[in-house]
């Protein structure tokens, strides 16, 4: 009777495997069909729309069996430039959703400028090519899988799943998705938190994964206008009041100012975390910067490089300039726009009058780009609930890759759900080379290695978070 029940063990064993495998498989190519789809059409805005890829992703949730009623296409204007969400519902009436989210849309890529076709999903060499690959098609792939494979698996998870694939992150477009749903239909997308593929992204470093990513805040976007005008002249009468050269002093004063350091709880962790993997000098400033953020030399030999320095402080950099009105005349009108990416915690009020403060010139008249009245939002807590999961799925899969929370320098569709009080975390399950990062470049790739492994990996988290 052992022998038999060790048997029977074995073989339900052996059945399972096959399963798992076979489920494996089915969900690589499926997956790998998807991508194609939606790669190959094209959701640049100028010359194309995200409406037929929201179509297409829908069509496949209704043909998996969702309920129509839970497989919307919407946007502000009719058929142009839609969204899509999919709701998979759980069995906790307690518990709220889970928002599980990416954006359709990419930026422009002309063929001219590409060695292939970048509307065209191409295998090479190891690698995925086309607009798109890595921002952010192949999020909304993995994501939109993991439901697929859920429902063939009939996994049906504790908590309400919602799939948000939207348009407009990239701009161009006049509008943006995700803000458009938070005004005007929350609660197709209301949730306890957001888990946002468009972020927390894996690395690859000498071909192995060594940091998974959790994003947990990003800085705020404020422009600024500083704008020197006077009564002009003729060129060939100098005044010391010259509203370029004025400007000009201005510019300078901003560029070479360091707003202090400040850390949260994110980029705190951040460092620390990091420090275990670098050696030496760095590593040894990371772990000071960490306890003493007020120790200059330490934040002065983080700050050489570009990617820390944004981590420790508010920037502020001129982008643009335009002044003077015809070559031998005194310019009647001078201006920049300076461009600031603020640290969570500050505020574009308190940015603006150090700004003032750095110009130290009466006549240069600085001002919101736009009304500045927007808030940055802050930072997404750190809590169990969002760190054990996804330690737990990567330590089964990457063994020995750390979790290391991360503020994002630049912006994602996380910052309308914070400021809407939806706390959102990035997780992207596909691993970029930390040494081959081409998103909105030329002929953007990634892995095929890495494209798999994520689909497996979105799919695994998403079940642990599903519960």
């Amino acid at each position: 009777m052992l022998i038999r029940r060790c048997a029977i063990a074995l073989f339900v064993g052996f059945l399972s495997r096959s399963a798992s495998a076979q489920g494996d498989a089915q969900s690589r190519a499926e997956a790998r069909d998807i991508f194609r789809e939606l790669i190959e059409i094209n959701t640049a805005y100028k010359a194309g729309s995200t409406s037929p890829a929201a179509h297409a992703i829908a069509n496949r949730f209704l043909a998996a069996g969702f309920p129509a009623k839970d497989v919307i296409v919407i946007g502000p204007a009719g058929d142009k430039d839609s969204s899509v969400i999919v709701r998979m519902q759980g069995t906790s009436t307690s518990l709220k959703p889970i928002l599980l989210m990416a954006h359709l849309d990419v930026v422009e890529a002309l063929r001219s400028d590409w060695s292939m076709d970048p509307f065209k999903l191409t295998e090479k060499d190891g690698f995925f090519y086309g607009r798109g690959t890595s921002d952010i098609k192949d999020g909304a792939t993995t994501l939109a899988e993991a439901l697929l494979r859920m429902k063939r698996e009939r996994v049906q998870p504790s908590r309400t799943l919602i799939l948000a694939l939207t348009a407009g992150e990239e701009g161009g477009g006049g509008y943006n998705a995700m803000t458009w749903l938070v005004q005007n239909h929350r609660d197709l997308i209301d949730a306890e938190f957001a888990l946002n593929a468009d972020s927390g992204d894996p690395l690859i470093k000498n071909g192995k994964p060594f940091l998974r990513g959790l994003q947990t805040s990003e800085k705020f976007y404020q422009s600024f206008s500083l704008e020197v005008t006077n009564k002009g002249g003729h060129s060939s009468l100098p005044t010391p009041d010259n509203a370029i050269a004025r400007l000009a002093d201005a510019i300078g004063r901003v560029a070479r100012y360091k707003f202090p350091v400040h850390l949260n709880e994110t980029t705190k962790a951040f460092f620390e975390r990091s420090a275990g993997l670098e050696t030496g000098q760095l590593a040894a400033d990371m772990r000071t910067i960490a306890r003493n953020p007020t120790d200059s030399a330490t934040a002065a030999r983080l700050s050489a490089s570009p990617f820390y320095n944004a981590q420790l402080r508010t920037t502020c950099v001129p982008t643009m300039l335009e002044g003077g009105h015809a070559p031998n005349a005194l310019p009647q009108r001078a201006r920049a726009v300076i461009n600031c990416r603020i640290l969570p915690g500050e505020t574009p009020d308190a940015v603006k009058a150090t700004l003032t403060r750095v110009v130290a010139d009466d006549s240069v008249k600085v001002t919101f780009v736009d009304d500045g009245n927007r808030k940055p939002a802050d930072a997404s807590p750190l809590n169990d609930a969002i760190v054990k999961p996804l330690e737990k799925v990567t330590a089964r899969l990457w063994p020995g890759v750390p979790v290391i929370p991360q503020m994002e320098t630049g912006a994602t569709d996380g910052t309308p759900l914070r400021e809407a009080g939806i706390p959102t975390y990035g997780v992207s399950g596909v691993a970029l080379d930390i040494d081959d990062i081409r998103a909105h470049g030329r002929d953007e790739r990634i892995l095929v290695k890495s494209f798999y492994d994520g689909v497996e990996y979105v799919y695994q988290l998403v079940k642990e978070y599903g519960g």
